[in-house]
């Protein structure tokens, strides 16, 4: 008796036609533990990084191999469940689940293998950046993997991916070779540039539109294994001095520099001198990769500005430097983003950013310059659906608040007319990875640009019924 109940609770859980039956099948072909809402672990499993997520899938699959997940895969298409796929969880849309859905949990696949001959890393899909630098700094190399240690390597490689060696070796998808990838009808395919050229050109910037990647193999380069890196900051009311600065630097910097700046309250920090702590600065985040016999020539038109509030720009490991961001966003905390692409930093937009930054209510809010021009614009337009090749810098509006915070009723509201304010400079483009879920269709098409007709067609072939549909979805 006992037992039927909890299959009634099962039925009732996942909402499927023939439920009692259903999880019973799909667990007979699963080897790994097929979870709904009234077991162990579910709710491990479906807690995100962003803590403003709140979405329930029906189904938590942890599959142990890629068979695992085809069957999922199928068990999914058949019973008309949107499929979500959890790496790292950390996309601030939440697309690791679909309410009513399916998520197959991949977060514990962490294997990294890297050929240092070869230049080459393979791995899994459950990958933390953190887990592949670490991994390819042992042999003095790296590819551009976002600056947050605990981000999902899928995540940020499907929507084209970009860090501190953005510079100089381009998106996370220029660097891509091979993917694993099991499609809506089950099947295990390997995609690259010589292998089914059509579907990988797809991965690079649409790929959770495809299907689940189960693996990556990525060019890896010499970089490090020391670097110069930090943060460095000015008080906020030498801003209008501070951010012509920075157009300047970045108009001439070279490609092994990359400078990110934040206009911020400064944080309760060791670092950060007591007086100066939550008051507004001027911040950069600095990653200078090439000769350290060249570095402070580089750093120059930084240090020409003198009288910092703290200055922590030092050698250090490279995989210091991908994670020394990593509390400033914390997991639990309620995130909601604006972001566009940006071809330049004229007059008109850094008065306008200044004044962002005198205005911000949020306390924890970064209002974000990401110099990435380099590399990227190298390519054509067409070369991966990522595109964007005109874009030079990533500016965004980047809301956090703890849960219940004062006032954080209005703060979302703050982030979309600050967002407005920087649109009519944008580049017409912006990055899928950092859209909020309630960016809209348009906003979508807007970031695979002049693409889209090919990656629509493509999505027909692969995934017909919109299987993979919890992401910045591309219908078909």
């Amino acid at each position: 008796m006992t037992q039927n109940i909890d299959r009634e609770r099962e039925a009732q859980a996942v909402a499927l036609p023939s439920a009692r039956g259903a999880l019973d099948d799909l667990r007979s072909r699963v080897r790994g533990p097929v979870l709904v809402a009234c077991d162990p672990g579910f709710d491990e499993a479906t807690r995100l990084w962003n803590g403003a997520v709140d979405k329930a899938p029906a189904i938590v699959v942890q599959p142990v191999g890629a068979d695992d997940v085809a069957h999922a895969v199928v068990f999914a298409r058949d019973h008309g469940l949107a499929v979500a796929v959890r790496g790292g969880g950390h996309n601030v849309a939440g697309t690791a689940l679909a309410d009513g859905g399916m998520t197959i949990d991949l977060g514990a696949w962490r294997d990294v293998v890297v050929d240092p001959a070869a230049r080459t890393v393979t791995a899994q899909a459950g990958c933390r950046l953190g887990d592949v630098d670490r991994a390819a700094q042992e042999h003095g190399l790296a590819t551009p993997l976002g600056f947050f240690s605990e981000v999902g390597l899928a995540g940020l490689t499907l929507g084209g991916g970009l860090g501190y060696l953005t510079r100089r070796f381009g998106w996370t998808v220029d660097n891509l070779l091979e993917v694993e990838i099991v499609t809506a009808d089950g099947r295990v395919l390997h995609a690259g540039a010589d292998e089914r050229p059509d579907l990988f050109w797809a991965m690079r910037g649409a790929g959770a539109n495809l299907g689940v990647v189960t693996s990556f193999t990525l060019r890896v380069h010499p970089v490090g294994p020391t670097v110069l890196g930090g943060l460095i900051a000015w008080p906020f009311e030498r801003a209008a001095e501070i951010l012509p600065a920075y157009r300047e630097l970045t108009a001439t910097a070279p490609r092994e520099l990359a400078v990110w700046m934040n206009l911020l309250r400064a944080p309760a920090a060791p670092f950060v001198p007591e007086a100066w702590q939550g008051e507004r600065i001027c911040a950069m985040a600095v990653c200078y990769s090439g000769d350290l016999r060249r570095a402070e020539d580089a750093l120059a038109p930084l240090r020409a500005l003198g009288a910092p509030v703290f200055d922590l720009l030092h050698e250090q490991p490279y995989v210091q430097v991908q994670s020394y961001l990593d509390a400033t966003e914390p997991k639990g905390r309620h995130y909601y983003w604006k972001t566009e692409y940006l071809a330049g930093l004229d007059d008109e937009l850094l008065s306008t950013w200044r004044d962002l930054g005198a205005q911000c209510p949020i306390p924890d809010a970064q209002l974000g310059l990401l110099h990435i021009g380099g590399a990227l614009n190298d390519r054509a337009g067409d070369d991966g659906v990522v595109g964007n090749r005109d874009a030079r810098y990533v500016i965004g509006v980047i809301g956090g608040w703890e849960p219940h915070a004062p006032g954080c009723e209005g703060f979302p509201g703050w982030v979309r007319a600050a967002w407005e304010r920087i649109r009519p400079f944008s580049t017409g483009g912006n990055y899928i990875n950092f859209q909020s879920a309630d960016e809209s269709e348009d906003r979508i098409a807007a970031s695979y640009g002049a693409n889209l007709g090919r990656l629509r067609a493509i999505k027909r072939e692969y995934d017909p019924g919109n299987v993979f549909r919890s992401n910045r979805n591309v219908t078909p």
